[in-house]
């Protein structure tokens, strides 16, 4: 009888290994802080609240929290993941101190926020100026996408609620700037609300649009050079008003809901006028239609304020809605571009589809949860997973060419950080050396090459 031999090789395990790195990838959003200058400027922006005799500095603490979260890390606790490799990431703070540490910045409030958000907005003035041509404004404009996430509450938290969606838990808003197709995107702001939170609370969407302003290099923060984007949930009056503002004079490119006046108007227009709408690279879209409304369907909105609507046939099986006309799904929104066709302006605004991505990556990186009590607790918490978005999304854009500049942050970690290394000590020197055979060795060692030859910050 043969004897049966299992699917894998039998290996001896034992646990006194030397010098071995787990996490040898990570230097990559190691790089990334050093060369973004990230650490000094948090550093100096929460000194405030570094104590007299303090072992560990509060911007390194919170740095580390945010490398453990774009690790793969869901909790506080996870920057365990960190202390066990002292080598690569240097002193870590225990979990009481971390611990303390997030508490005291909860109590100081938006003073703390403001801080934060501002060493972040530093750091991402200089990413932007080392990216060159792969910086989001190359084309000389920036998009801001905002749209609403539900986060799941599994246990009784501060300002958990019933959604919208029959769920538990939170409704933040979250801003994120739009790399575009040949990159991922990074985060700008985060309003975290209870999960009954209305979505078209206009009060919500302009906080959320200060705070994504505000993370932008300056000459970004008013202007047409700067798109803000959103759903049907930003088509308010008093939004697009702020948004138009004299002085402010955003571009803005905002969905809206097909009421019986829009649907009455879309009846009226001649065949005439319908334009084939488009997809990427100029082709035409088969069976979907966009044309401009004009008339009393515009009184009461800000002067130069266009509404373009589509109509497309529905997909087999769909469910047409009261407003859908003649058999054909509506859609609508609100722009003030001029000089450009209005099929492109509806390519445009369909394409912040992309928000959705992002939104997916950030469940991936700490938004699967809120995992602290109190609201004031978990604010720390937005900040710190996006922190650890921003080096997500700086890290291919400084260092990753082709497909990998579009991993996402899970393909990331198992491709690159969780790349296994020895570390060396020769001649004074330390040395990782990284896993001969993994597969993609060289796109981090290339990656580390290019982050070299970036200057250092100062």
């Amino acid at each position: 009888m043969k004897k049966r031999v299992g699917s894998y090789p039998r290996i001896r395990i034992e646990g006194g290994g030397r010098a071995v790195v787990s996490q040898a990838g990570s230097v990559l959003l190691v790089e990334i802080v050093r060369k973004a200058g990230l650490d000094t400027a948090i550093s100096a922006a929460l000194a405030p609240w570094r104590k007299a005799r303090a072992v560990h500095d509060p911007g390194k603490v919170l740095l580390d929290v945010a490398l453990a979260v774009a690790s793969g890390g869901d909790c506080l606790a996870d920057v365990g993941l960190l202390r066990a490799e002292p080598a690569v990431f240097g002193p870590v703070a225990s979990d009481p101190t971390v611990s303390r540490l997030v508490g005291t910045l909860a109590a100081s409030g938006e003073k703390a926020l403001a801080a934060i958000r501002a060493a972040r907005a530093e750091a991402r003035a200089r990413v932007w100026e080392l990216a060159g041509a792969g910086a989001p404004d190359a084309g000389g404009t920036v998009t801001v996408d905002l749209d609403g996430v539900l986060v799941l509450a599994h246990s009784d938290k501060e300002d958990a609620a019933p959604t919208w969606k029959r769920t538990y838990g939170h409704h933040p808003l979250m801003g994120f700037v739009d790399h575009g197709p040949g990159g991922t995107g990074e985060p700008v702001a985060a309003l975290l609300r209870p999960g009954n939170a209305g979505s078209n609370t206009a009060a919500d969407h302009i906080t959320a649009a200060r705070l994504a302003l505000a993370q932008l290099p300056k000459s970004y923060r008013r202007g047409r050079r700067t798109l803000i984007r959103t759903d049907s949930a930003g088509g308010t009056h008093t939004f697009v008003a702020w948004l138009a503002k004299p002085g402010r004079w955003l571009s803005y490119s905002v969905g809206m809901t097909v009421t019986e006046q829009i649907h009455s108007h879309v009846l009226k227009v001649p065949a005439s006028a319908w334009t084939p709408a488009v997809e990427t690279g100029g082709q035409v879209r088969d069976g979907a239609w966009v044309a401009e409304l004009a008339g009393d369907v515009l009184h009461g909105w800000p002067k130069g304020m266009r509404l373009i609507v589509r109509k497309e046939r529905p997909h087999p099986g769909a469910q047409l809605r009261i407003t859908d006309a003649d058999g054909m799904r509506l859609t609508c929104f609100a722009t003030n571009t001029v000089g450009l066709p209005i099929s492109e302006l509806e390519l445009r605004h369909r394409l912040r589809a992309r928000a959705e991505d992002r939104i997916r990556a950030a469940r991936a990186t700490g938004l699967r949860n809120l995992p602290l009590h109190t609201t004031a607790e978990n604010r720390i918490w937005l900040e710190i997973v996006q922190t650890a978005l921003d080096l997500l999304a700086w890290m291919p854009m400084l260092a990753l060419t082709g497909q990998a500049r579009l991993w996402e942050p899970r393909r990331l970690r198992l491709r690159l950080f969780t790349t296994a290394g020895q570390l060396v000590t020769t001649s004074r020197r330390r040395i990782l050396r990284l896993a001969r055979h993994w597969p993609w060795t060289g796109v981090i060692t290339d990656a580390l090459e290019r982050l070299a030859l970036l200057p250092n910050p100062g």
